[in-house]
């Protein structure tokens, strides 16, 4: 991976984080020393977890989460990191 897509995935998701948080979401933004980052999302219990990641798909950058490859996989459920209401989106789809 290079710097410049390490830097696009940060980018995603702290912008990500940010509309999460203006949503009421608490998020924590993990930099692991190896790896790629992650954003955790816990559920108001804190018994759930869903973890956000950013990959770099035909079109563009794209935020996937567990389980990644049903959802890679799946026509439409990809967030496109690019999007004005990904985080919408991304609540949505994860707490159905």
């Amino acid at each position: 991976m290079t710097a410049v897509e390490r830097r696009a995935r940060f980018v995603h998701l702290t912008r990500l984080s940010w509309d999460l948080h203006g949503l009421g979401v608490c998020t924590s933004l993990v930099l692991p020393v190896a790896g790629q980052p992650i954003l955790e999302i816990r559920s108001a219990t804190g018994t759930a977890l869903v973890r956000i990641t950013v990959v770099r798909r035909y079109c563009g950058w794209a935020f996937v989460w567990r389980p990644w490859w049903a959802r890679l996989w799946q026509r439409g459920e990809w967030v496109w990191a690019e999007a004005d209401n990904a985080a919408d989106m991304i609540m949505s789809a994860v707490t159905t």
